[in-house]
């Protein structure tokens, strides 16, 4: 499992049961997101989808996690054998996670409960 280090923000590559807790991000996918190529090959964090990294990161650190997943820079999309079997995985990865912070890109930070409430069942899953 490939995982981002919430300090460094590089990648770190954990086999078998040797996982350290982590934090995990459930999401939808915009314009501009930082692939797996992008965050191999640096620039990224001027893309507009860094910043969804740079939150988890910050919010894992929060939580006293040193580690983070995110599927959108992650997985190796190029290598189908890497994405097969992160398909597979991705239930596990989530039910094994420490916590997991949802995003919804369409419902404006610092929102009341009452508008929060109301505007949910119509965010974009």
């Amino acid at each position: 499992m490939r995982l981002i280090n919430t300090d460094t923000r590089q990648f770190e590559e954990f086999i078998g049961s040797n996982i350290p807790p982590y934090a995990i991000l459930s999401h939808t996918w915009e314009e501009e997101e930082v692939i797996y190529k992008h965050y191999t090959t640096g620039g990224y964090e001027q893309m507009k989808g860094y910043s969804k990294i740079d939150m988890t990161c910050r919010k894992a650190e929060d939580f006293g996690l040193d580690y983070a997943w995110i599927d959108t820079c992650c997985i190796d999309k190029s290598s189908s054998a890497e994405l097969s079997e992160a398909i597979n995985s991705m239930f596990l990865w989530y039910r094994k996670a420490v916590v997991c912070f949802v995003y919804l890109s369409d419902l404006p930070a610092g929102t009341k409960k009452k508008e929060w409430d109301e505007a949910l069942p119509n965010c974009r899953w």
